[in-house]
């Protein structure tokens, strides 16, 4: 979308999508007439793609029982691989570098639990102060786990305004004390992409691993992990890849790393064809499957059939083109119709660094996203001051974008924010 072709306009609005080659793709999913739904990068929603693969996975249970561990229409033994297959493209990975399994914490702790070698002054980990709590916690109890200090060991790069973190920071922290980094891909709060290929590369030149949390990224922007050679990975497929509320997350492990024993070993990383030996020697998979720990759980695998199956049509590099204006025509329309009502773009808006959501700062954030909410537009809050708005290329449109902006005009012109409390709920 050319900045000079901007119009603010509801006409304008389905110009763009009548120019939209991803738009057939929004009647594949279930939405509400009433509601506008900008919260995909914390839940996507469900396709009916999804929902019919969820009820093919049923029937093999209801016509087959346990045999439908080997037959039916997605045998249940060989689906995690199946599906990194469907999904490998989607980070720049081979399939085999990729495995659908566990939950984004439980594989980081898998992977930190293997890459975290702790020796002689190299005993810390590098992470950083603005990403995402979990991924916290679970380094510090890596850490604890090694008898270490959780504080002193885990160092965390500091943000020089809350908002970004500089890669030049990131780099500086790099010393010789660095044992493992584990950063996010994208910023949770403000949406920044970090140069996950310039990282990689001057982790590698000091001598340590480095892993990264595609949760806010993958499925929203192509990567190239393979090609970066970026150690390990780990991301849920709940928001951008609308594979439900906790369906099973996926890991990626560069292929020079396979035939490293799992740091937490469990019978599914067993090679297939000595599963059931069941021998009490392990005998690991030699690929990323080898970091599974316990069974898959089928029934969350499920609708990630269809909605990988969506992803492949309409491909990752289409989908990243379509966000990028999504985002882009939000930022023009916030800057033409909420001007001088307080509100502040938090997010980068060099489409370079832009993840796939908007970033709105505001000091009524919890207030405006209530009356967003009681007009019909579901918006994601995040303390103090943030309003984070994720326009899917799937399954939004142009139009949607120009109404949540006018609903938010309407808002403050109003004042209807005023009658809620400045303060979030329990879930945010």
């Amino acid at each position: 979308m050319q900045k000079d072709r901007f119009q603010p306009t509801v006409e304008y609005s389905r110009l763009l999508d009548s120019e939209d080659e991803l738009a057939a793709f929004r009647n594949e999913f279930y939405i509400k007439p009433d509601v506008i739904y900008m919260d995909g990068n914390s839940l996507g929603l469900l396709s009916k793609r999804a929902e019919k693969s969820v009820i093919d996975v049923l029937e093999d249970w209801k016509g087959l029982g346990i045999d439908g561990w080997t037959e039916g229409k997605y045998p249940w033994f060989f689906l995690s691989e199946k599906l990194a297959e469907m999904s490998a493209n989607l980070v720049g990975a081979k399939p085999e570098e990729v495995i659908v399994t566990g939950s984004t914490t439980v594989n980081l702790h898998q992977l930190a639990a293997t890459f975290y070698q702790p020796k002689g002054n190299k005993t810390k980990i590098l992470a950083d102060e603005l990403t995402f709590p979990s991924d916290i916690y679970a380094l510090q109890s890596q850490l604890r786990l090694h008898g270490l200090n959780e504080e002193t060991d885990l160092i965390r790069v500091k943000s020089r305004d809350g908002r970004y973190l500089h890669e030049e920071d990131i780099i500086a922290a790099m010393t010789d004390e660095i044992a493992l980094i584990v950063l996010p891909t994208v910023l949770y709060r403000s949406g920044q992409i970090l140069d996950m290929k310039r990282l990689t590369a001057e982790a590698h030149a000091r001598g340590i691993l480095i892993g990264f949390d595609g949760c806010h990224s993958v499925g929203a922007f192509p990567h190239s992990f393979s090609e970066w050679d970026v150690d390990f990975a780990f991301w849920c497929n709940y928001k951008h890849l609308n594979g439900g509320p906790g369906s099973v997350g996926s890991l990626y492990v560069n292929r020079k790393h396979f035939g490293t024993l799992p740091g937490l070993a469990g019978w599914f990383g067993s090679k297939k064809e000595k599963q059931f030996d069941m021998e009490h020697s392990f005998t690991q998979a030699n690929t990323a499957g080898a970091f599974q720990i316990g069974t898959p759980h089928v029934l969350s695998l499920a609708p990630l059939i269809g909605s990988f199956e969506m992803f492949q049509e309409a491909g990752i590099n289409r989908i990243r083109e379509k966000s990028l204006k999504l985002t882009q025509y939000m930022m023009d329309l916030i800057e033409y119709d909420l001007d001088a009502m307080g509100f502040t773009i938090g997010n980068p808006k060099d489409e370079r660094q832009r993840g796939g959501h908007i970033s709105l700062e505001h000091k009524e954030a919890a207030r405006i996203c209530k009356a967003l909410k009681e007009n019909g537009v579901i918006p994601d809050y995040r303390a103090p001051n943030i309003i984070r708005l994720a326009p899917i290329a799937l399954y939004n449109c142009f139009e949607d974008v120009w109404k949540v902006v006018q609903i938010l005009k309407t808002i403050m012109i109003e004042k209807q924010f005023e009658k809620f409390s400045n303060d979030r709920n329990v879930v945010a």
